[in-house]
């Protein structure tokens, strides 16, 4: 299961390409609906959370590829915000708190390293107040703003954390 996660992760580019590129022609070409489109990213969201931005959305891979651009995190904050104004967005992000897939921790095989928390981006943006092995600082995975790229679980070097029921 942890080397099919980290293969997923480390083609998730791809993954949100070909998805993103997908959802725009449903809608564009095919006239899906937006509220299937929305009614497809609260499942989604029940069930893994906040992934339809960082695994499906056409703008999250415009917002993506921009991120690639900006070595100094600029972009990385604008990413967030462009999220503002989406619905999936808002609902799944509420719902990281409560789906069925979360990030877990395993604290007796962590080695408190650190590498997860340099690949979070939610961390980047607020190191005082998110971290993934700090027991006294919040689980970026459980906040609004994660949407679950994975990045973390994949760095991990012992599998202490896990992506899972």
């Amino acid at each position: 299961m942890q080397k099919t996660l980290k293969f997923l992760v480390n083609k998730r580019i791809i993954i949100l390409s070909l998805l993103g590129v997908l959802t725009y022609i449903s809608i564009s070409q095919y006239h899906i609906s937006l509220w299937w489109i929305l009614l497809i990213g609260v499942i989604k969201g029940v069930i893994f959370g906040k992934v339809f931005c960082r695994w499906v959305c056409p703008m999250g891979l415009i917002m993506e590829l921009f991120m690639k651009m900006s070595p100094d995190g600029k972009i990385r904050q604008m990413y967030q915000y462009h999220k503002l104004g989406c619905p999936i967005a808002w609902v799944s992000g509420w719902l990281n708190r409560f789906s069925l897939f979360r990030i877990k921790i395993n604290s007796e095989s962590c080695k408190n390293c650190g590498i997860c928390d340099k690949e979070c981006y939610i961390v980047a943006m607020e190191p005082q107040k998110f971290s993934l092995y700090k027991p006294a600082l919040q689980k970026p995975g459980d906040s609004f703003t994660c949407s679950k790229c994975l990045q973390c679980v994949a760095v991990c070097p012992n599998g202490s954390l896990t992506y899972k029921v």
